[in-house]
């Protein structure tokens, strides 16, 4: 009798958690299909970052705009790619190249470095919250596949550059030419985009009109790493 009632419990249990996670990949679809063609309003980051000023009561101001396409700065477009994931345009959301060195490193005694693809922090930065837990991860990975698949490249990149963040509160290409270079995001040249291209592993540390060593040095590379690429010809592979 009381094996009965607890298979009759875990059939119960079982019929909701594929019906919670059918939902939930539903709605996550249906999300995704949105933004294809919706800018979105906001990042889960933005979300966070305000939730953090509200705990530790210090006011923070989003600054945002969402620029189009044909609005951001080509420069910006290959220089990011340059610094951040040099096979973007033919992977198909993970890097596997960049997985194996990362791993190889670590086993040789190295510091496990990142190996994310823009297309992963986009996904992360627009649907989920920062931390490096397996559930996150799982969830990184899922809506990664989405946006590979229902996004074109030119909609993964336009939605990067339209929510990274630059600095406290400075999100998006626009709000971060303006704060750092008082230009707009169809304006930057070469060097402005490879010194806000720089500053991404740590944007709010950082300063893109005030360089240090650090980050002068890393603009340079990812002005020779522009060049090797073949100039902004390289974006008509997206």
């Amino acid at each position: 009798m009381l094996n009965r009632a607890l298979r009759r419990f875990l059939r119960q249990v079982w019929r909701l958690v594929w019906r919670g996670a059918l939902l939930f990949a539903l709605l996550s679809v249906a999300l995704v299909l949105l933004f294809r063609v919706v800018p979105p309003p906001g990042s889960m980051v933005m979300v966070e970052r305000k939730i953090q000023s509200w705990i530790t009561s210090e006011p923070i101001t989003i600054q945002r705009q969402w620029r189009s396409w044909d609005n951001l700065s080509s420069s910006a477009k290959l220089a990011v790619i340059a610094a951040e994931d040099q096979r973007f345009p033919v992977h198909r959301g993970f890097d596997l190249v960049e997985l194996r060195r990362a791993w190889q490193a670590s086993q040789d005694g190295g510091r496990l470095r990142g190996a994310s693809t823009l297309s992963q922090q986009t996904a992360k930065n627009v649907f989920l919250w920062s931390g490096r837990s397996w559930t996150r991860k799982g969830l990184e990975a899922w809506f990664t596949l989405l946006v590979e698949t229902l996004w074109s490249k030119q909609r993964i990149l336009e939605v990067y550059l339209n929510v990274a963040e630059w600095d406290r509160g400075v999100f998006g290409l626009e709000a971060a030419s303006q704060h750092y270079f008082g230009v707009s995001a169809s304006a930057l040249s070469e060097r402005q985009a490879s010194l806000l291209a720089a500053i991404l592993p740590s944007p709010r540390t950082r300063s893109a009109s005030r360089p240090d060593a650090q980050v002068e040095r890393r603009s340079q590379w990812i002005r020779q790493q522009m060049r090797n690429l073949g100039g902004v010809d390289y974006l008509e592979r997206i």
